[in-house]
């Protein structure tokens, strides 16, 4: 049997070579990633942060202080079920050891620097971390029920250059630690009282997350995916799988082991059923272009009929908003358990791109529901305060250059930006 041709792992047409060579890719993600590592989780006093912390990592620090394994389970549940922040609230715990822990540890939440309600109740914080960068996580309310999404920010800045999107004017400065992004949500919480977890059945106001806030996730993955863990874990936070979407611009090999991994939802920034076009308002599909990103939804592992996979798609007038658009999306997700999104473009200073008419979001979203997906057009939430989808962004990138950090992003080059 001859041997087979060498195919490049950015550029690989089939399953096969991509199972073959993600391991590669993977690495070289991580290598990059690793540039923009956040600080170490410590106060400048060399308290150390038990946020973020995984149980081993816990265990091992209980043990290092002379204490028994059997603390992390106590420490575990007032940090993510009760939401404690203060060792001298934990009352299961003897005065003696919450003064011990309290000379060596914090409970961290990252500082609130602005909290904004919009007029349909959406609530948008910007959070500054301990070495001064900040980034914003947004609260979207159900219009109907008392629950609703924490939009979580996974990078201060983004490194995929986006043309739509202001996020995407922000040059990477660095990624996220887990606690940063565990601390989102926490301090969310913090906001509207929801302490102790919700159990079981019970209600949750703050009932889902989605990681699409500022940033590429899954070019932060060991992070983010530590965070998630944490956050799953049942007997802290305890948030379901199900209630949990990952939005990725498609970074084709994280993509297959987020879904080996973590089994959380999967939402798609598609945008273009181009290439050509995809290459100019997505620069990252010049590394990894729509077939693979499309055979990677269809390799997804936790899609099905009841948790598809989330096609996001950004209506921009005349770019790529016409009925022969529509058509090639309807053939591109064919046979793919999914469903499209459809997002007028929210606009944002200094941006020339225009939002599609009603009438031709409303042709398109036909299009797509007569071939039998769903297609609810996602009407802008919190316009007026700069929260609506693609809208966020920081002045981070000035406290970067002033820290002398690097100016490239991970994957600026690769992506051909």
């Amino acid at each position: 049997m001859s041997a087979a041709p060498a195919t490049s792992p950015s550029r690989s047409r089939d399953g096969t070579a991509a199972s073959l060579l993600n391991d590669e890719e993977r690495a070289r993600i991580r290598a990059k990633s690793a540039q923009f590592a956040p600080p170490p989780a410590a106060l400048p006093d060399g308290r150390r942060d038990l946020v973020g912390l995984s149980r081993e990592e816990l265990t091992d620090i209980m043990v290092e202080i002379g204490e028994k394994p059997f603390r992390t389970k106590q420490l575990w549940h007032w940090i993510y079920h009760q939401g404690a922040t203060d060792f001298s609230r934990m009352s299961s715990i003897a005065r003696p050891l919450q003064e011990k822990l309290a000379e060596r540890f914090v409970i961290g939440r990252p500082g609130v620097v602005t909290e904004q309600t919009s007029q349909d109740s959406t609530r948008k914080f910007l959070f500054r971390f301990r070495d001064g960068q900040e980034a914003e996580t947004v609260y979207i309310p159900d219009r109907q029920e008392d629950r609703g999404a924490v939009c979580i920010s996974s990078q201060v800045g983004c490194t995929l250059s986006c043309t739509f999107c202001h996020t995407g004017t922000q040059a990477l400065v660095r990624n996220l630690g887990a606690a940063e992004i565990v601390g989102q949500f926490m301090a969310a919480r913090d906001s509207y009282g929801e302490w102790p977890s919700p159990k079981g059945e019970t209600p949750r106001l703050l009932s889902t997350i989605v990681l699409m806030g500022m940033g590429e996730p899954l070019y932060n993955y060991d992070n983010v995916a530590k965070a998630m863990r944490i956050i799953m874990d049942g007997e802290g936070i305890g948030l379901s799988r199900r209630r949990i979407t990952l939005s990725t611009s498609g970074v084709v090999p994280m993509m297959d082991q987020c879904g080996a991994e973590l089994g959380i939802n999967l939402a798609v920034s598609l945008h273009a059923v181009r290439d050509d076009l995809r290459d100019e308002i997505v620069p990252l599909n010049r590394k990894y272009p729509i077939r693979e990103v499309i055979a990677a939804c269809r390799r997804y592992p936790a899609a099905s009929n009841a948790r598809r996979i989330t096609f996001e798609y950004i209506m921009l007038r005349g770019i790529n908003d016409s009925e022969a658009d529509a058509r090639e999306l309807v053939r591109l997700i064919s046979g793919i358990p999914a469903k499209v999104n459809l997002i007028p473009f929210n606009p944002w200073p200094g941006s020339s791109y225009r939002p599609s008419t009603r009438e031709q979001l409303d042709r398109f979203a036909k299009i797509v529901m007569d071939a039998g997906f769903a297609s609810p057009i996602r009407m802008p939430r919190g316009r007026d305060i700069l929260a609506a989808c693609g809208q966020l962004r920081t002045e981070s990138q000035r406290l970067r250059r002033a820290a002398g950090q690097p100016d490239a992003a991970p994957e600026a080059e690769d992506a051909g930006t």
